[in-house]
């Protein structure tokens, strides 16, 4: 190691220590009903962030769309309170409230204040709408209808048919291949009735994370949790999903009548939790996660002027997620930019980064880190995902250790097992060939 490596090391150590003593503690305990809570206290601030987290992504879907659109209607009507009513009621106590689905999993998110005359009936209404959603016919049809209008206009998008495509030549028949919003075709065979039966199998107490983060003594946030989902069924996990199977390569080319090429190439590689994940999420800062100072964006920006941006990262979910490299050029520059793309690559992987370009990587993320978790919202959001993908409790405590230890070596290494430029899945979408 050198000098100069050495003595990084050394200040980014002493840094660490005085952040380290300010990272949030997390505490973790069961409701009654078998729902994990997750809770971090934070003073600063008489606000709580709760988050509640189901394992009802779009990967659960029976017909595709259906997650999207259960969340989408989870504030529509509860109880005996209709949409207006619900908005008005978190309106009145100055809270806020959103749900949304991703192929992952599915939540549903509350900020208040924690004066109890406004957090308890703020929590109770968030109760109602989880415990008693009524799907109303009427708002079924209109956030149908919103849904077909999205993907309509998705048609027109050769970024979201990318996207898309690319997807679906990863991952085949995998449930991961299917889009969050779902198609034209899915969207328009959904009933209310599968909406009712996707949430009545995965809102359940036992599939549920609730995650507390705010100005909050333990007992009160066990309170919260309680009120939120204790009135949930129990219910229980749903099975494992399918494992992915390893990309065979292939490219497809979607025909779009646009003056620039979308490119993406990538493979399904990394799961949350992965013994790599530090390698490759470390290595790829280097060749396209840093913006305008990574490998590829000098290659094909810098240097040759193809494109105004060009990137790649690794995306892990609860199975193997993307690795992705993407760029968007003229439709004459197609070729040569996905020529230099996958070069760069293919000479990352056999060489691995420079000292300097390690040096550099690790100084961005390690000084970046504080900033991501400055905020409730911000650790409520880590929070969540160390619940979810069952991530060791002290995860943000360990993270700049994590960063630190990386070596060049075993970047190359992680690269050279990982990401296999034979298997590579290229996905264009313009007016060129």
């Amino acid at each position: 190691m050198s000098l100069v490596t050495r003595k990084f090391l050394v200040i980014i150590t002493l840094c660490w220590s005085g952040i380290a003593a300010a990272l949030p503690q997390i505490e973790h305990w069961q409701t009654g009903n078998g729902a994990r809570v997750y809770f971090v206290a934070a003073h600063e601030l008489p606000m709580v962030d709760v988050q509640v987290v189901f394992d009802a992504g779009s990967a659960r879907d029976a017909v595709p769309g259906t997650a999207s659109l259960t969340a989408r209607l989870l504030p529509e009507g509860a109880g005996d309170l209709n949409a207006n009513a619900i908005a008005e009621r978190f309106d009145a106590l100055g809270a806020s409230s959103g749900s949304s689905a991703g192929r992952d999993n599915a939540s549903v998110s509350l900020r208040s204040l924690t004066d109890p005359a406004l957090l308890q009936p703020a929590l109770e209404t968030l109760a109602l709408v989880l415990r008693a959603p009524t799907f109303p016919a009427a708002a079924f049809e209109r956030e149908r209808n919103r849904a077909l209008v999205a993907l309509r206009a998705q048609e027109q998008n050769p970024g979201a048919l990318a996207d898309r495509a690319f997807y679906q030549a990863l991952y085949g028949q995998h449930p991961y291949a299917q889009a969050t919003l779902g198609t034209a075709q899915s969207v328009t065979a959904l009933k209310r009735a599968d909406l009712l039966t996707h949430y009545r199998h995965y809102f359940t107490a036992r599939n549920a994370i609730v995650v507390i983060v705010g100005d909050l003594q333990r007992d009160a946030a066990a309170a919260v949790a309680e009120t939120v989902v204790g009135r949930l069924p129990g219910g229980s996990v749903p099975p494992p999903l399918p494992a992915v199977a390893p990309a065979t390569g292939g490219k497809a080319h979607v025909a779009h009548p646009s003056s620039q090429t979308h490119i993406l190439v990538g493979q399904p590689v990394l799961r949350r939790g992965d013994p790599d994940y530090f390698a490759l999420y470390v290595g790829n800062h280097i060749l396209g996660g840093s913006g305008l100072v990574s490998r590829i964006s000098d290659e094909v920006r810098e240097k040759r002027g193809l494109a105004y941006s060009a990137y790649s990262y690794f995306m892990p979910m609860r199975q193997a997620g993307p690795f992705q490299m993407g760029v968007q050029t003229k439709n004459e520059s197609a070729t040569e930019a996905l020529q230099v793309l996958r070069a760069t690559l293919e000479r990352y992987r056999a060489e691995g980064p420079t000292t300097e370009e390690l040096i550099a990587a690790k100084k961005n993320i390690t000084g970046g880190f504080p900033l991501n978790i400055d905020s409730n919202s911000d650790i409520a959001g880590y929070l969540a995902m160390i619940a979810f993908y069952d991530l060791p409790l002290d995860y943000l405590d360990r993270f700049i250790d994590q960063v630190n230890a990386v070596s060049a070596e075993q970047i190359r290494d992680a690269f050279q097992r990982r990401v296999d430029p034979e298997r590579l899945v290229t996905v264009t979408v313009g007016n060129g060939k």
